[in-house]
């Protein structure tokens, strides 16, 4: 459909910048990466509500949204495995997907709800349901970015756990299982 179009932007840049995203913080930093696609992102969100007359500004304003989520998404991943001890990635990597996943959802029901509540004696959402939308979800995601300047530096980590496990028999046989190393036996 011509919506599903118009957001295929956002796909395609946060494919594009996910894939990019892992040399970029080497050399910026997944910090300063989660802020920078916090901010593109908002600015996309900002664009789309105050100027949407054509296609083409909306297919512009979507592929902001994109490019900063393929920067921030990635780099939230690398910021949260950071903070926490090597036994300890796999659930904070599942909490991550988590609440991103929930935050999808409630930013879906909040604008659904945003633009709905503008709705005409008819039931068609107005036009200023959308704006009004657009820039709570720009405003959600700035504040994002303004929360992200509080993430204390990170540490890198240079061990793995298998280096830092002492024992090991047959390390190139060890698994780790949501995080936890389980064994370096063979069967």
């Amino acid at each position: 459909t011509e919506s599903g179009l118009m957001l295929l932007p956002v796909s395609v840049g946060m494919f594009a910048l996910g894939l990019a995203s892992g040399r970029l913080a080497a050399r910026l930093g997944s910090k300063n990466l989660l802020i920078a696609g916090s901010i593109v992102s908002a600015a996309g969100y900002f664009v789309v509500a105050f100027q949407h007359d054509t296609e083409v500004d909306i297919y512009l304003a979507m592929s902001l949204v994109g490019i900063g989520f393929g920067l921030a998404f990635s780099a939230m991943s690398n910021v949260v495995v950071a903070a926490v001890p090597p036994e300890q990635t796999g659930v904070a990597s599942g909490m991550n997907a988590n609440i991103r996943t929930i935050g999808g959802a409630l930013g879906a029901a909040c604008m659904a709800t945003v633009v709905t509540a503008g709705a005409s004696s008819s039931g068609v959402p107005q036009e200023s349901g959308y704006t009004n939308g657009f820039l709570m979800l720009g405003v959600a995601v700035g504040l994002g970015a303004v929360a992200a300047l509080f993430i204390p530096a990170m540490q890198r980590n240079t061990t793995t756990n298998l280096e830092q496990s002492p024992g090991l028999r047959h390390p190139e046989l060890a698994m780790v299982a949501g995080g936890t190393l389980v064994g370096d036996e063979s069967e």
